[in-house]
C-alpha cells in the first residue's frame, strides 16, 4: 500500500519547508512579496533571467515571486517531483497543460469520469482542433484501444468527482511509458497525503491547491508538478526556444512561459501565502476527514432511504481493492444516492450541519445535489454515461465529529 502519511518526513518536511530554503530575517514563514518588478545591479543578470541562464531570479511577478516560488518548492517536496509551477486556480493549471503542450491535430485520451469544468475545457480544446476521446479509464484496455498515432497525452483523476470511480492508475502509467505519452494525473481529491502519482509513473501531477492542500476554503490556487519521469527531449511539441539546457526542465519551462507569462494564469503572493500556511496541517486534516467519511459512509450504506453510497474504502466500491492498494485513506469525497430522487431538495434542506455550497476539501462538511447544479450543463445522457444518478448528493466531509454528522443525517432522512 502507498502510505505517505506513514512517512514521518512528509509532515516534518512540510511544516519546516520555508525555513529549509531560507527565510528573510529569521522568520518562520516566507513573507508575502508584493513587488511586481525585480531590479538587478547588473543588466547581465536581468538578461540572464530572461534567457533562463540565471536560475532563481525574478523579473516580473506574472511569472512568479519569491512567495510563489516557496510554495512551489513545498508542493514539489510533497509530490517528490522534479519541479512545480503554481497557478491562480486548479482549472488554470489544467488549461495550461492542454493549451501549451498540445497542438491542433493532436489527440488526447481522457477519463470520461472527470470534474465538470474539466469536461468543459475538453470541449473547448476540441473546438481548437485537438481531438479528444473520453473512455472508461477504470479499464486500461479502454485507454489502449483509444490510442492513435497522433495521441500525445492521457488525462485521469485519482478519484472521480462526484461518483468516485478510480482509474487503473498503474496499468495506464505503464502503457503511457511504453507508448511515450505524457501521463497527467489530477491528484486533487487524494493529495500527496494519501497518494503520489509518481508511484504510478505519472509525467505531470495536477493539484487544485484550493481544496485538500490549502484546506480552509479561503484561497484559490493550482499547481502542476513535473515528476521528472518523462523524457521531454522526445516530445515534438516543445518550442525550439525552450530546447536548451537539461531536457528535464523543458516541459515546465514551456508551461511557465506560455501558461503564466503569455496567458496570465498567475497565483498572487497573498494567495500563495495562505495556501502555504494551510498546507502545514495537510496530513492531519486528511487523516481525520478520511476516518470520519468512512464512518459516515458505513452508516449511510445501511439506511433504507439510501440507494447507494460511493466511497472508495467501502468494501462495496467497484475499485475498493485498487483504492486499498494505492491510497492510504479514502479522502473526504463521497457520493450518496437517495433511493427516491424526488426527495432530494427536502432532504438537503433538512440537514443542519453540512453547508449547502459548491466547493471541496474544506474544514466544514459541504453538500450539493449534483444533477441540477454542477453537472446540469452536461445533460441527462452525459450524466448517465458518467455514472451520475439524478438523486446523487456530493459530500465533502469536514472536521466535524462523525457522531454529529450521523445524527444530522438521521433526522434529515427520518
Amino acid at each position: 500500500m502507498n502510505d505517505p502519511t506513514g512517512d514521518r518526513r512528509l509532515t516534518t518536511d512540510n511544516v519546516h519547508a520555508d525555513r529549509r530554503f531560507g527565510v528573510e530575517h529569521g522568520g518562520i514563514h516566507k513573507p508575502i512579496h508584493t513587488s511586481v518588478q525585480y531590479g538587478f545591479d547588473r543588466v547581465e543578470d536581468l538578461i540572464g533571467v530572461f534567457q533562463g541562464t540565471l536560475k532563481g531570479g525574478f523579473n516580473y511577478a506574472r511569472q512568479g515571486t519569491p512567495t510563489t516560488a516557496a510554495l512551489e518548492a513545498k508542493i514539489t517536496g510533497l509530490e517528490q517531483g522534479f519541479g512545480s509551477i503554481s497557478f491562480s486556480t486548479g482549472m488554470a493549471a489544467i488549461a495550461a497543460i492542454f493549451l501549451t503542450l498540445l497542438r491542433a491535430g493532436d489527440h488526447l485520451v481522457s477519463s470520461r469520469y472527470v470534474f465538470g469544468n474539466t469536461n468543459s475545457v475538453l470541449g473547448t480544446i476540441e473546438g481548437l482542433g485537438i481531438a479528444v476521446d473520453k473512455v472508461d479509464a477504470c479499464s486500461v484496455d479502454a485507454v489502449a484501444a483509444a490510442i492513435r498515432p497522433t495521441t500525445r497525452m492521457v488525462f485521469v483523476e485519482t478519484i472521480a468527482n462526484p461518483a468516485t470511480q478510480i482509474p487503473d492508475l498503474a496499468a495506464i502509467g505503464a502503457l503511457c511509458r511504453e507508448r511515450g505519452l505524457v501521463y497527467v494525473v489530477d491528484n486533487t481529491i487524494t493529495s500527496p497525503a494519501l497518494f503520489r502519482p509518481r508511484d504510478v509513473q505519472a509525467s505531470l501531477v495536477v493539484n487544485s491547491l484550493t481544496k485538500t492542500i490549502a484546506g480552509h476554503g479561503e484561497a484559490l490556487g493550482g499547481a502542476v508538478t513535473d515528476t521528472g519521469l518523462f523524457d521531454w527531449s522526445t516530445y515534438p511539441n516543445i518550442f525550439p526556444a525552450y530546447r536548451t539546457g537539461d531536457a528535464k526542465g523543458w516541459g515546465l519551462q514551456q508551461l511557465r512561459k506560455k501558461g503564466l507569462r503569455d496567458m496570465g494564469g498567475t497565483l498572487s503572493s497573498e494567495q500563495a501565502h495562505r495556501i502555504s500556511v494551510g498546507a502545514e496541517t495537510l496530513t492531519l486534516r486528511v487523516a481525520r476527514c478520511s476516518q470520519t467519511a468512512l464512518t459516515l459512509a458505513r452508516w449511510l450504506q445501511q439506511h433504507p432511504k439510501i440507494g447507494a453510497v460511493h466511497y472508495p474504502f467501502l468494501e462495496s466500491h467497484p475499485q475498493h481493492a485498487r483504492a486499498r492498494q494505492w491510497f492510504s485513506g479514502g479522502s473526504w469525497l463521497m457520493g450518496v444516492e437517495l433511493r427516491d430522487a424526488s426527495t432530494l431538495v427536502e432532504v438537503v434542506n433538512r440537514l443542519q450541519l453540512p453547508i449547502k455550497a459548491t466547493g471541496l476539501g474544506d474544514t466544514r462538511t459541504l453538500i450539493i445535489p449534483v444533477a441540477p447544479t454542477i453537472f446540469w450543463e452536461a445533460g441527462p445522457a452525459a450524466r448517465a454515461a458518467m455514472g451520475i444518478a439524478e438523486g446523487l448528493l456530493r459530500l465533502s466531509i469536514g472536521l466535524e465529529e462523525a457522531d454529529d454528522l450521523i445524527a444530522d443525517f438521521s433526522q434529515a432522512l427520518g
